[in-house]
């Protein structure tokens, strides 16, 4: 035993801590998203495998042994849309570029308002938000703006008199960048019949990216938030600000309380 431990070099403990890492990662990657059941349907059908193999079930055996040869083909067509976020992530790109605390909190309560004000007015909206991963393809199918985050406009923007009212707004770097955009819409089954286009464009863009979709609901004037591919709904304003707040991960400033001088004597 202390043989086998002789003969490990250094390389060996980094080879083995770097594979450890990148399973470490795409745990984190899948977790909380439908692909998490289909990774656990892949390790059920190993288990059976290797207990027809092991009970001599030839039929069964030659069947999951020719499914199993071309396993890396089926990942890569089960999981492209986690592999595609994954490679996304090599270039990062943080929401709030640069921005102090109190403007990053101004961006969130911003957004909020106008959501809620949309949705008690019962007029359809969907915010877009970049976080690591760019968008950059979205942006260019609608109509730039560059301007700062605020109630007001976003307002004015989905009012439904407004020529840029259709499609996603897109706040990019905590501004808004463009409006009018189209997102790809997602064709899972598991949505409701009551999700209207809006939703499914908005969990179509989670599904390709870690983007952040805000929905309001045209009929209903419910807001909801996908992310990774799933959707919460029916928030109200405290709900909606402390999703936005942990999606968003807003850098909170540390206030050192100043101990007053003892006394002398």
């Amino acid at each position: 035993m202390f043989d086998v431990f002789a003969n490990i070099r250094l390389l060996d403990i980094l080879d083995i801590g770097l594979v450890a890492f990148i399973i470490y990662r795409i745990i984190l990657l899948i977790k909380g998203t439908r692909a998490v059941q289909m990774l656990l349907g892949l390790v059920v059908i190993f288990v059976v495998y290797i207990a027809s193999r092991v009970g001599d079930l030839h039929t069964l055996n030659w069947f999951l042994s020719n499914f199993l040869s071309s396993i890396i083909l089926v990942i890569v067509v089960i999981f492209q849309n986690d592999i595609r976020r994954a490679l996304m992530h090599v270039g990062r790109n943080p929401f709030f570029g640069g921005m102090s605390s109190n403007e990053e909190s101004a961006v969130i309560e911003e957004l909020v308002k106008a959501s809620i004000a949309l949705g008690g007015r019962k007029i359809g909206a969907l915010i877009a938000i970049e976080r690591e991963n760019g968008i950059n393809d979205i942006l260019e199918s609608g109509t730039e703006i560059d301007a700062r985050v605020s109630c007001e406009l976003i307002r004015a923007i989905f009012m439904p008199s407004s020529p840029i009212h259709d499609g996603a707004l897109v706040v990019q770097q905590g501004r808004l960048a463009t409006a009018g955009c189209f997102l790809p819409l997602s064709r899972g089954l598991d949505l409701t019949k009551d999700m209207g286009t809006r939703h499914r464009a908005a969990v179509g863009l989670t599904e390709l990216s870690d983007a952040v979709a805000i929905v309001v609901s045209e009929e209903t004037g419910n807001v909801s938030v996908a992310v990774n591919g799933g959707m919460t709904r029916n928030l109200d304003a405290t709900s909606l600000k402390k999703v936005l707040g942990r999606l968003l991960e807003p850098r909170k400033t540390k206030i050192k309380k100043k101990t007053p001088p003892k006394k002398k004597g």
